[in-house]
């Protein structure tokens, strides 16, 4: 990989001439990650001095954008949100079980984000909500976190949505922890047949109500009977849900939580070049096992393909339900707790004064404390819209 070799590079040397050619058609959501991530942690954004207490040196550090779409700014977010993730968990099996959309629906999806999105978050919840309520299955209340993606590796449109579920639930009179098969969840067949008749039924629903809007090569989908014949064949086929085996314990949960929860489309690591106008960057290939491949594109084919993945101002694309929802996550937490005979996660004193300061705060050179002594703003206005994952 080329050194420092960013996504924001790419963004800088060619979005400008990338706005020009596709200005009828961006909007406003993607310029305004365009801009984010190039002014990202550049003196545009304003920053601050600072200064070590020890040896005097000096560091220039550029604030970040912020914009959850930016490769360099999901770290730090993902690691708070962890922090607050980790006394959640309890010492239980977790799975995973991921519920796709079929192509002719993404296509739908793509246009119409906010309704389509929420639609499968619904479906989805309703779903392993139902089917774990069922007592043929586990006849339980389940909790879990959904996590909308909308990539594939190679950066095409591929909406989907993972979910982290605890291996049991609560019984209904909460009496009791009523717990799963070991490496069996819920059958993926039944999963895959409600979830597509649920998402169906709503999709169909918005429609009646004039909520879709279609354009470019759906556009043909405003007549109704099109759009009847488009839910017809999405029936007769199998819609794609699947389970991966169970994690081995919390501590894999989390370390999984820190890859997907706060991933965007395309980390600055997998970048390999940038050479004229071609951008070159590495992808697994799970047609073929998860081989990994190189594939090079025009940097504007690049940047299109990047954009895709964009989500609406306000859209939480992180998700709780069940025993975790956020209105009872505590006290449903504390009563399955009760019920597993585990005691509550140990609540650590904070003591700053015991501990090294970060290693944002502390000096390159001898390890002293760095602070700041001087600071500006930025060069331009920059609006920050609603983003925040928490829910």
């Amino acid at each position: 990989m080329a050194a420092g070799l960013e996504v924001a590079d790419i963004f800088r040397r060619h979005g400008e001439r990338y706005r020009q050619t596709h200005d009828a058609h961006l909007g406003r959501v993607e310029r305004r990650v365009m801009s984010a991530v190039e002014m990202c942690r550049t003196a545009r954004l304003g920053g601050h001095v600072q200064q070590c207490q020890d040896c005097a040196a000096f560091r220039i550090a550029y604030n970040s954008c912020r914009n959850r779409h930016c490769p360099k700014c999901q770290g730090q977010a993902s690691r708070d949100w962890l922090a607050a993730r980790q006394a959640d968990l309890l010492p239980v099996g977790y799975f995973h079980v991921v519920f796709t959309l079929p192509q002719q629906i993404a296509a739908i999806a793509f246009q119409n984000k906010n309704d389509v999105y929420t639609i499968l978050f619904r479906a989805v919840a309703e779903t392993l909500r139902k089917l774990a309520a069922d007592p043929r299955h586990l006849g339980a209340e389940i909790g879990f976190i959904a996590v909308l993606h909308s990539w594939g590796q190679n950066l095409h449109y591929h909406p989907h949505i993972h979910c982290i579920v605890p291996g049991g639930g609560l019984s209904f009179d909460q009496s009791r922890w009523v717990a799963c098969r070991q490496s069996f969840f819920l059958p993926v067949r039944v999963l895959s047949r409600l979830f597509r008749r649920l998402f169906l039924e709503e999709l169909k629903q918005a429609y009646d109500l004039g909520q879709l809007r279609f354009f470019g090569d759906i556009a043909g989908l405003a007549d109704p009977l099109a759009f009847s014949r488009t839910i017809k064949a999405a029936r007769r086929i199998d819609w794609v849900v699947y389970a991966k085996p169970p994690f081995a314990g919390p501590k894999q949960v989390l370390a999984y939580l820190g890859r997907y929860t706060h991933r965007i489309a395309i980390s600055n690591s997998r970048l390999v070049s940038i050479d004229g106008d071609r951008v070159t960057f590495r992808w697994k290939d799970y047609r073929t096992g998860g081989r990994q491949k190189v594939m090079t594109l025009d940097a504007h084919e690049f940047i299109r393909r990047f954009l895709l993945h964009t989500v609406p101002d306000s859209f939480h694309r992180i998700r709780h339900y069940g025993l975790l929802a956020n209105g009872h996550r505590q006290l449903k937490l504390d009563l399955c707790r009760s019920l597993l005979d585990i005691p509550p996660p140990e609540q650590t004193a904070e003591e700053p004064d015991a501990k090294p300061p970060p290693l944002a705060q502390r000096c390159s050179c001898c390890g002293g404390t760095m602070t700041i002594i001087g600071a500006w703003t930025p060069l331009q206005p920059v609006r920050r819209p609603a983003w925040n994952d928490s829910s």
